[in-house]
């Protein structure tokens, strides 16, 4: 189980670092579409990268790794927010959805490990 969680965490610090670094400009587009501003913008890629930063961290020291993914969920979670309130299709939906899942199983598996 632990080799799982660690795999997850990787898989959602990569995913998060390849959006923000090397797909930047769906960003822009999906940030304009939001109506949020540049600051808010920057604001939230600092964030996540920082945040992704410290789950792959956490694979060594893991009381990185409770903390870091809720909050990161939670960002997950305003996401699908601004998904369903500028009405996209579902598969937009789908890449926050599903970080959404795989931070909530980091979270749990880490605070109530088997």
């Amino acid at each position: 189980m632990e080799y799982i969680i660690k795999l997850t965490q990787i898989t959602i610090a990569l995913s998060v670092a390849y959006v923000w670094i090397f797909r930047f400009d769906n960003v822009l587009k999906d940030f304009k579409q939001f109506g949020l501003s540049d600051l808010t913008r920057n604001f939230v890629g600092a964030t996540k990268i920082c945040l992704a930063t410290l789950l792959f961290v956490g694979i060594w020291f893991s009381s990185f790794v409770f903390v870091s993914s809720v909050l990161m969920g939670l960002f997950m979670i305003v996401a699908q927010y601004f998904h369903f309130k500028i009405k996209n299709i579902f598969i937009k939906h789908l890449p926050s959805l599903f970080l959404l899942i795989l931070c909530a199983f980091i979270a749990i598996a880490s605070k109530y490990p088997l």
